[in-house]
């Protein structure tokens, strides 16, 4: 095929109403000239980074909606526009596999072109890791304080399904969301660069992992491990005096732990203790 021919067409000529309308032109001219390629994948590569940036745009600016749409209490709206902002969220981790594509070395070679760039100084990253401060603080007061409710009432006391419980689940599914794409795209940069590459301006990616641990809504997090607690806790008044072997994920056991060590009734211990016979004689053992 004639390469030159086809890379003409690619472009367009940006006159037709369609091209005027989404600038074309302009857009298709936001990489590099295809003769200025350092390999024949720095296409991909600046095109998912590209439409990454758009996609948080979308979510930026929906965000925005959502937050005038909390401090008026229009449930309806704010869960449509979560719903957009969930899809968008997943549409950018799907996205992320056709990096996979590249091999590590080609991967390298496009990474030089950075110099000491990152995505962390992504203009969208950056924005969202700012907006839901404020989307929790509008949630606080219009649909709890406002009502009398706290996260507590909502899921477990008072719970009937309310309008703040089905508001406070999109804003954990957001929150989930987010960690998702954290965690592939760290994975996909263990894999295409390894865990001692440099980057971040000299300082190694394995500092990315931090994100990891962050949570916009801890609270909406912590409901969920304060109910284990009570589910537990229920289940021993009936069995007191007796030992009870709780098996629960990695992630829910530290706060477990420390959620039942502060009941005076109930003392919690190691399985590895429980079964070699070193626990005392009333246990809830794990």
């Amino acid at each position: 095929m004639d390469r030159e021919s086809f890379y003409s067409t690619m472009n367009g000529k940006g006159t037709l109403d369609y091209e005027l309308y989404l600038n074309t032109k302009d857009l298709l001219a936001c990489q590099k000239d295809f003769k200025e390629f350092c390999n024949p994948d720095e296409l991909q590569f600046q095109i998912v980074h590209q439409v990454e940036e758009l996609w948080m745009k979308l979510i930026a600016y929906t965000l925005l909606d959502i937050d005038d749409y909390l401090q008026q209490e229009n449930t309806n709206r704010v869960l449509t526009l979560f719903r957009r902002v969930h899809w968008t969220l997943k549409l950018m981790t799907d996205q992320l596999p056709l990096l996979e594509t590249m091999s590590p070395k080609e991967y390298q070679e496009i990474r030089l072109q950075l110099g000491n760039g990152s995505g962390q100084e992504s203009p969208g990253f950056k924005t969202l890791l700012k907006m839901p401060h404020h989307l929790w603080e509008s949630f606080q007061k219009h649909y709890l304080e406002k009502h009398g409710l706290d996260i507590e009432k909502i899921y477990n006391s008072a719970y009937d399904h309310s309008d703040a419980y089905v508001v406070a689940e999109a804003l954990a599914e957001f929150d989930e969301l987010f960690q998702k794409f954290r965690y592939h795209h760290i994975q996909l940069i263990h894999r295409s660069i390894g865990l001692g590459a440099k980057s971040l301006k000299g300082r190694s990616v394995e500092l990315l992992d931090e994100g990891l641990r962050t949570q916009f809504f801890p609270a909406l997090w912590e409901i969920r491990n304060l109910q284990m607690v009570s589910h537990i806790r229920r289940a021993t008044a009936f069995a007191p005096g007796r030992r009870m072997l709780v098996i629960v994920g990695a992630g829910h056991k530290p706060f477990l732990d420390r959620y039942l060590r502060q009941l005076m009734d109930v003392e919690v211990v190691q399985l590895s203790e429980l079964v070699a016979g070193t626990s005392p004689s009333r246990e809830s053992g794990r």
